[in-house]
């Protein structure tokens, strides 16, 4: 089939684009997912009895984590082609460049972080000894981590599928030529994807899975224990499938001869969340209002 029998997808990626000022159906895209993330978030959290505040304020160094290790796993990536010899680029986030494996353990390390060290005895003596004046210190009312992060898998799907859209929007990822009748073409001239051929819509693809994996695990989202180990099926699961999806996609660079970045970290996650779930998950029966 050729290309009359393909989506045609023309919309600028750039849905502002006046001198200097640039905002790409992307970064919307992002902030929107993001923003529904914490959202939903708050609410799940705060039905359970969570302190909606307290979720708030971890979701602010989660973020701040996930844009990190986003930009950490892009960066090395591309090391030896853009940053090696431009290091100061390496901190232009706003020039894009993310990787979202490193936004998902980004985040969920910034997160953990925030609540092992907000309460911990060295942090509260160190706040009593440099700010006296703002008062005692004293410990924060937040949520575990294992059982925040349960909550928090089924909203990062979500967010996954919501940031898709621009993705499939921008056309920035590429991947491998179809003659099928759902393969893309981008007419836009500003879109990265401008006069290829018919390509798979690999980040579509990812975008349905992430919604079929969401309808797929929600079921067992209060029925595993210890807490934790839903978000550790989240990552195994979605790991799984990404890895196979990666297959369509046209990366830069390669690993061990065949591999893009995201499917040796989906290796990775897979060697650590299975035998953990194996060893540790158990199914029991569902409960309501437990923080």
């Amino acid at each position: 089939m050729g290309i009359l029998s393909s989506i045609s997808i023309g919309i600028n990626p750039n849905l502002i684009d006046v001198g200097n000022i640039i905002l790409s159906w992307h970064g919307v895209m992002t902030f929107i997912a993001v923003a529904v993330a914490v959202w939903l978030v708050a609410r799940w959290g705060g039905k359970e009895g969570m302190i909606v505040d307290s979720i708030y304020s971890v979701s602010v160094w989660a973020i701040i984590g996930g844009v990190v290790g986003a930009r950490i796993l892009h960066v090395i990536d591309f090391w030896d082609e853009v940053y090696k010899d431009d290091f100061i680029s390496v901190f232009s986030v706003w020039s894009g460049g993310i990787a979202i494996y490193g936004a998902i353990l980004g985040g969920f390390a910034g997160g953990a972080l925030y609540i092992i060290i907000r309460n911990s005895e060295w942090f509260l003596s160190l706040w009593r000894t440099v700010f006296p004046f703002l008062g005692d210190a004293h410990r924060a009312n937040l949520p575990s981590i294992g059982r925040l992060a349960d909550i928090t898998a089924p909203a990062l799907l979500i967010a996954q599928a919501i940031g898709r859209v621009g993705d499939i929007i921008n056309g920035e990822h590429f991947a491998s030529a179809t003659n099928l009748p759902w393969g893309v073409i981008y007419t836009h001239p500003n879109s990265p994807g401008i006069f290829r051929p018919p390509t798979h819509p690999a980040v579509g693809y990812e975008l349905l899975f992430d919604l079929v994996l969401l309808a797929a695990i929600w079921p067992l989202r209060d029925r595993l224990r210890p807490h934790g180990m839903f978000f550790a099926l989240y990552l195994a699961t979605y790991s799984i499938g990404r890895f196979f999806l990666s297959f369509l996609r046209e990366e830069f660079n390669e690993y061990f001869g065949a591999l893009n970045e995201a499917q040796v970290v989906a290796i990775l996650v897979v060697i650590f969340t299975v035998p953990l779930l194996v060893w540790k998950a158990q199914l029991v029966r569902p409960t309501t209002n437990q923080a």
